[in-house]
């Protein structure tokens, strides 16, 4: 690989000449927990102590930056936190060509401290190997979190002890959408799972070993029919059963507003807390249909005893519930940024999706922002409408659009879609998420101007990386 095809690029990048010959003698030294993942990326078990990694006190670093150095002397690297040599270690697996690692002086942070990706298993159940195999490739290019959609209409995926029906009702639905949405059309192909307690936790460590933390989604009060499914007494009509919803698209049928429901979902969050350690719990808020809560007398005198303006003040009220309940312990919520208009509780994060307008204009309101606007970040889209691309929701999201978006500076950073919809297997997830996901990692890691045709040049030539981790990428 070329010395200068880092993906993100570096903030500072020097060029000494010549090469380090790596050999069975070579070895790591450094911290326990990063020297293990050394050894194990770079595939170094050696004697020696060639590859040395440090913790140092220097706050100009930040948490994740690092300078690493390639000289005839070995390779030195230098990092005020943990993450910082993990990053360094990244690089280096990019930068080694066979045996050899080329001189080089590097001195690195990244642009925003949140750099990630949604992971959508809610619609299909991907299997479990494969969300390990995902945050590998996170952790490739730097990105630090996943952001894990547990639950939708059409699936839950979180195990819950205190509510077992909750998967073994609402993970199995009887059969999925048939080609496109707008064609209307579904299949009888049952498809259904869940993700185990125990399970989860052991995704959790495993992308902590490598760098990236995962936040969970339970999304609230809408999308929300394989939960009403299970347990009826959650929906505004519970005499009338629900199955697990087979369609793509948005049920209109949303949780009521009493007391015992809240309760259930704070049960849910109670447990959820305790397997997932991320400061950041999303809680939902999207696409939340208002005509069941408008019909409803419940909804309408919960909307008089909390003095609200209408029903559609209720959406903020959820979330301002559940967020004091997150905060119980030492948590945030995160939420879609439709609860902007209704009421966003203090410290929490709000996601930006429906367009660029929708984070500029929550940045204005003063929130902490997540930029993920669909016209940028959403990597299911296609990205042309030819004959080569699967079946998608939508088209037109290039490698150049999804590259030139540029964030509000203020932002805690931004964060590519991988709505499962329409990618019902792991090859096809891996075929939308990259490279575009490449083109997230550099947006949210480098700062400075932008080069699209330096990027997709540094891009070509990580391409037999990927090949050698047999990562199925669409074609350039």
């Amino acid at each position: 690989m070329s010395v200068a095809s880092l993906v993100p690029r570096p903030q500072t990048l020097r060029v000494l000449g010549g090469h380090l010959h790596l050999t069975a003698q070579t070895g790591v030294r450094g911290p326990a927990a990063v020297v293990g993942l050394a050894r194990e990326l770079l595939g170094l078990s050696g004697p020696g102590h060639e590859i040395d990694l440090a913790l140092v006190d220097d706050p100009g670093l930040g948490a994740e930056g690092y300078r690493l150095t390639v000289t005839d002397d070995g390779v030195r690297v230098r990092a005020a936190r943990a993450a910082g040599l993990r990053w360094a270690v990244q690089s280096l697996r990019q930068l080694r060509d066979g045996d050899r690692l080329p001189f080089v002086e590097i001195e690195d942070r990244p642009a925003y401290g949140w750099r990630g990706s949604l992971l959508d298993v809610a619609r299909w159940c991907h299997p479990l190997p494969f969300l390990r195999r995902y945050v590998e490739l996170l952790a490739l290019y730097k990105l630090n979190t996943l952001h894990l959609h547990l639950t939708d209409d059409q699936g839950w995926r979180f195990e819950v002890l205190k509510y077992p029906r909750l998967t073994e009702v609402g993970a199995f639905r009887a059969g999925s959408t048939a080609g496109h949405l707008s064609e209307g059309r579904a299949d009888d192909v049952p498809h259904g799972g869940f993700y185990t307690q125990r399970e989860l936790r052991e995704l959790v460590d495993h992308a902590a070993r490598l760098g990236v933390r995962i936040m969970p989604e339970i999304d609230t009060p809408g999308h929300v029919q394989a939960a009403i499914a299970a347990y009826p007494w959650l929906g505004n009509t519970p005499s009338r059963p629900l199955p697990v919803r087979r369609e793509w698209g948005i049920s209109r049928h949303i949780l009521n507003v009493s007391d015992r429901t809240v309760g259930f979902v704070e049960d849910v969050l109670d447990e959820l807390v305790d397997v997932f350690p991320f400061t950041y719990v999303h809680i939902g808020g999207d696409e939340v249909p208002l005509d069941e809560w408008a019909a409803s007398p419940q909804a309408h005198r919960r909307v008089a005893d909390e003095g609200l303006g209408g029903p559609e003040q209720l959406l903020g009220w959820w979330s301002r519930r559940l967020a004091r309940h997150l905060e119980r312990y030492g948590r945030r919520a995160a939420v879609w940024d439709e609860v902007v208009q209704s009421g966003v509780p203090h410290g929490t994060a709000v996601f930006g999706w429906r367009s660029v307008a929708q984070v500029e204009g929550a940045v204005r309101a003063g929130h902490r922002v997540v930029a993920a606007p669909y016209e940028h970040t959403y990597l299911d889209w296609a990205e042309t409408e030819g004959p080569r691309e699967p079946l998608a929701i939508d088209s037109g999201l290039t490698l150049s659009r999804v590259y030139g978006y540029r964030p509000p500076s203020t932002v805690l950073g931004v964060q590519g879609q991988v709505w499962s919809e329409y990618l019902p297997t792991p090859e096809l997830v891996e075929w939308r998420a990259f490279p575009r996901l490449a083109a997230i990692a550099e947006i949210g890691w480098s700062s400075g101007e932008r080069d699209f045709a330096d990027f997709r040049r540094r891009l070509t030539a990580q391409l037999p990386l990927l090949d050698r981790l047999g990562v199925g990428y669409r074609p350039l």
